[in-house]
């Protein structure tokens, strides 16, 4: 493939990366990103990690047809586990979900200590990492809603800091960025989230009540009212 042109998604993700910064792409695929942005000169070295025999395989072919050898190199492993301490200035996770970068970077925290950006794709359950950022010392300074080939990404950039205030439960879940910016791709995707809630809700109603049922019901109707009172701001 032709690395020049990365698919939208990857070039949000590409485009948050700050120039000059020694980068991780971990579960790498094919390591398009970090052919990428090494090619245009964004970073002057890169890590492509992979878990994955095929795809480990094929981000080493693809460093090897771009000419990369030199400034990115493949490893396997598992999550952070492919880079040594000190190596890498920001880090990018893209294409996977919310509770597994969640738990990637959880069990990788040590490897983060001259890491100051991270830029990460939740394909579902953003509000985990949200969650995780807010616990371990990182802050969002960034998100971008988008929407290719009829799904909805999100990508989160956050630095190292405290914030003034925790995040709501709301913003936890929606984004306070992507609140703020109430974007039509933000509300279609949250108008289709509802939408799917209710469905679910009017099962429950019309199944046997128990107490589980009762508790789902109970959870169901404050994400309900929640983001819809959040989306009719």
């Amino acid at each position: 493939m032709n690395t020049e042109k990365l698919s939208k998604r990857l070039e949000a993700v590409a485009n948050y990366i700050p120039k000059d910064f020694r980068l991780a792409d971990i579960g790498s695929d094919h390591a398009y990103l970090p052919c990428h942005v090494v090619k245009k000169g964004i970073v002057p070295f890169a890590v492509a990690g992979e878990v994955v025999e095929g795809p480990f395989l094929s981000a080493k072919r693809q460093v090897q047809a771009d000419g990369l050898e030199e400034r990115i190199i493949v490893r396997k492993g598992n999550g952070l586990e492919v880079i040594q301490p000190g190596e890498i200035d920001c880090v990018t996770i893209a294409g996977m979900g919310g509770a597994l970068i969640a738990s990637i970077l959880e069990e990788g925290k040590e490897k983060l200590g001259t890491v100051t950006r991270l830029i990460l794709q939740p394909n579902i359950s953003a509000v985990t990492i949200r969650d995780w950022l807010l616990n371990n010392g990182w802050k969002l300074m960034a998100e971008t809603i988008l929407e290719e080939d009829n799904k909805t990404y999100e990508i989160l950039v956050a630095e190292k800091g405290t914030l003034d205030r925790p995040y709501t439960e709301i913003e936890l879940l929606l984004g306070p960025f992507l609140m703020k910016e109430n974007s039509d791709i933000f509300k279609k995707k949250w108008q289709a989230e509802l939408k799917n809630w209710q469905r679910i809700l009017d099962q429950i109603e019309n199944a046997a009540e128990t107490e589980e049922n009762n508790q789902k019901k109970e959870e169901l109707s404050k994400k309900i009212n929640m983001v819809e009172e959040a989306l009719n701001h």
